[in-house]
């Protein structure tokens, strides 16, 4: 961690409803003592600025927030990338790729070339495949790579049997792994209340139901209200602060797989222990035959969709390399 850069200056790339929402939740809960925001439409940015500047007067700490450009991340601890398209009624989070990769080579890029030493986190879809890109382009250790993941399925997840059993979702202990999207899975084999399985307390339909629920509750929000923006956003939030205050806290990221679960070469949401470093440990669960070959349809998924894009990439990043 010596070489990383100290302090809690978080800059946020891309001030869209995820990234407002983020900052919102940084502010209010008093996570960080530096806040830059930078965006496209300067304008709206702004405006952003204006409007959390005056509600620091009621945050926890003391706060500074600012408008302003990629250099302000040479010295950045985090930088947030919540930049990009987003994603459209009946559109996948896959079918973002195209669309993303590009952008998202020129924003890392433009942040490395400030002489960025500290932690990326990607928020934007697919988030899988855009951290992949994060990484291979930053030329970061993966350590300092991470992606949002199933921070916020399992989130869903969680509030879902929380309801079922009525009680705190804080005592619900249950994963989402895998893609952020489609080919995710339930951890049921390991969910449990406060040690207690759950697994065996429901049918398979019921159980099947509540994964519906949590794969499909994107799609059920884009469509009433046009996007997801506050729940990742507070995933965001916790992930950033189990960083800053150096945690060591367990937390459903995306993580690149190099030999865990079986599976090389691939970001996908699984626990994750989480420090000033990054990303310290993963955490392998103990999956049965069925949650095994979930996970592994889901990175054949990604992998399918991330190869023939990354490909293409090569001869245009054939100069960045890894230092795993």
């Amino acid at each position: 961690m010596s070489n990383l850069t100290h302090g809690d200056k978080v800059v946020l790339i891309g001030t869209g409803a995820v990234g407002s929402s983020y900052a919102f939740a940084l502010m209010n809960q008093g996570i960080c003592n530096e806040l830059v925001l930078i965006d496209l439409n300067i304008e709206k940015t702004v405006g952003d600025v204006m409007d959390l500047n005056h509600g620091v007067v009621y945050s926890p700490t003391s706060l500074k927030i600012s408008s302003g450009t990629y250099q302000d991340c040479k010295d950045a601890a985090i930088v947030v990338i919540c930049a990009g398209v987003a994603q459209k009624p009946g559109e996948t989070r896959l079918d973002l790729v195209n669309k993303n990769l590009n952008i998202f080579e020129a924003i890392v890029k433009s942040v490395m070339d400030t002489g960025f030493n500290g932690i990326f986190l990607v928020a934007t879809n697919p988030v899988d495949i855009l951290a992949y890109a994060t990484w291979k382009f930053s030329g970061l250790p993966k350590e300092r790579v991470i992606g949002s993941g199933t921070i916020l399925d399992s989130a869903r997840f969680r509030y879902l049997l929380s309801e079922e059993y009525d009680i705190s979702p804080n005592s619900v202990h249950a994963y989402i792994i895998g893609e952020h999207g489609d080919s995710e899975l339930a951890v049921w084999s390991s969910a449990n209340i406060s040690g207690k399985l759950i697994a065996p307390l429901l049918t398979d339909e019921r159980k099947e139901e509540i994964f519906v629920q949590v794969r499909d509750a994107a799609y059920a929000i884009i469509e009433s209200k046009g996007a997801t923006y506050y729940g990742i956003a507070m995933g965001l939030a916790r992930i950033t602060k189990a960083i800053l205050q150096d945690e060591e806290v367990v937390l459903p990221v995306g993580s690149l797989l190099d030999g865990e679960y079986g599976h090389t070469d691939i970001y996908v949401g699984v626990p994750t222990v989480i420090n000033r470093s990054g990303r310290k440990d993963i955490v392998e669960l103990p999956l049965d035959e069925d949650e095994q070959a979930k996970l592994a349809n889901s990175v054949k998924t990604l992998k399918e969709i991330q190869s023939p894009y990354w490909n293409s990439y090569k001869g245009v990043n054939n100069h960045v390399s890894n230092n795993l």
